[in-house]
């Protein structure tokens, strides 16, 4: 059934829709980071000036105690000797007791090495008993402990 309905006719007539409007959308990329600023080389430090050499203090020795000083390390760079026998020695050499006894007593010398020195120095030429370079290395000024070292050292 079909109803009409008087008045003016109406047609509607569709039309085709209408595109929508187009929305371009930009998204704007994050701001890359900036890059991070080369740490600055830490300067190198200057070096340090090198320090002046101390100047030789004034010497309190007499010219006659530095040389027996001298003649004494002079003695003990190519023998062995026992502290007296260094001393008598430089007594030898024609220097004072005082001066021989001083520059002896301000060097350091390991009297037990002189003795073990000592003691192979005389087994390198001659034969001992064990007792008899000890009594030779005391005669020669090495004390009982020193003497007693020294052999031991050397193999007897």
């Amino acid at each position: 059934m079909t109803a009409t309905v008087p008045g003016p006719t109406v047609t509607a007539k569709a039309s085709e829709p209408k595109p929508a409007p187009t929305v371009t959308v930009t998204a704007a990329a994050a701001p890359a980071p900036e890059p991070e600023p080369e740490p600055e080389p830490e300067p190198e430090p200057e070096p340090e000036p090198e320090p002046e050499p101390e100047p030789e203090p004034e010497s309190n020795m007499s010219n006659s105690q530095e040389q027996a000083i001298g003649s004494a390390e002079s003695y003990l760079s190519h023998s062995n000797f026992s502290k007296s026998g260094l001393i008598e020695q430089l007594e030898y050499e024609d220097f004072s007791t005082e001066d021989a006894t001083f520059a002896v007593e301000h060097l350091d010398v390991n009297w037990k090495k002189q003795a073990a020195g000592s003691a192979e120095s005389y087994l390198s030429h001659s034969n001992f008993s064990r007792q008899g370079l000890i009594d030779q290395l005391k005669y020669e000024g090495f004390s009982q402990s020193q003497a007693e070292y020294g052999v031991s050292k050397a193999g007897l």
